[in-house]
């Protein structure tokens, strides 16, 4: 038994199982669970059963599968009501994105990976992965390195040892060396790029949303494709997008994520 399984308590397990369901992305039956699961089957049967008595997962009979629960769609909208930057940055996404004819998106760190919290989508939309409430790679997205760039040594450092360093593209970046250099860069110039490294075809530049004292709260892209845009074309939004940025990160500040907390 690992020192992860022996640390995690019965919550983290339960969690856990409800990832699992999660990452199927449709219904799935016990057997399709138990095959991917670290859980022996009678502790992995414990955890779906609890989860289902507790509305997490619901069980439909007929087809014999489980799927996350409505109680958890409730859970979701007080988190986004209460814990992302979505709300008081939303009409800020829209003017944003009728100003440069361009998809917005606004996301968050959810650990090691990018948090989707918002999305306003272009005109003439570009279909692509990221929708409001996906989770994506931080090492190869705009907005992911965006924040990556701007956290603490240390936090940055935990953070990248998380990081995957799958090739989605030949543009992706695949070491923490590239990794790190380009954070660099990222940090001089205010903005990042993302250069087809996520998916083929989809470009963006996006600004970190800071704090006055430099704390990362979220980070903010405008995404093109390369058939209509360029890369040159998005850099020179960035002044845009930082002054939106600027905006949503005071009022945010004052709203709910102050720096310095009263006890």
């Amino acid at each position: 038994m690992d020192d992860a399984y022996k640390s995690a308590g019965t919550v983290g397990k339960a969690l856990e199982v409800l990832d699992q369901v999660a990452t199927f992305g449709r219904p799935v039956r016990f057997a399709e669970l138990l095959a991917t699961s670290r859980f022996p089957k009678a502790t992995l049967y414990r955890f779906v059963q609890t989860l289902t008595s507790e509305g997490m997962l619901v069980f439909d009979q007929d087809r014999q599968t489980y799927a996350l629960g409505v109680r958890l769609v409730r859970l979701a909208h007080a988190a986004w009501e209460t814990s992302s930057l979505a709300p008081v940055a939303r009409s800020h996404l829209d003017a944003l994105s009728a100003r440069m004819g361009e998809t917005v998106h606004l996301a968050q760190l959810d650990n090691a990976s990018v948090l989707y919290v918002d999305k306003v989508n272009a005109r003439d939309p570009v279909p692509m992965f990221s929708q409001a409430g996906k989770v994506g790679p931080a090492y190869c997205t705009g907005v992911g390195k965006a924040m990556l760039a701007f956290l603490p040594p240390e936090q940055l450092s935990n953070v990248i040892r998380q990081q995957s360093f799958h090739r989605f593209t030949p543009s992706t970046v695949t070491s923490e060396f590239a990794l790190r250099t380009e954070l660099e860069e990222i940090r001089e110039q205010g903005f990042a790029m993302d250069r087809e490294e996520h998916e083929p075809g989809i470009i963006c530049v996006a600004v970190p949303i800071l704090t006055g004292q430099g704390r990362v709260l979220g980070a903010l892209s405008v995404t093109s494709s390369t058939s209509r845009s360029s890369l040159k074309v998005l850099e020179g939004c960035a002044p845009t997008i930082r002054d939106t940025a600027h905006q949503i990160s005071e009022e945010a500040v004052a709203w709910r994520f102050p720096d310095t907390v009263s006890i």
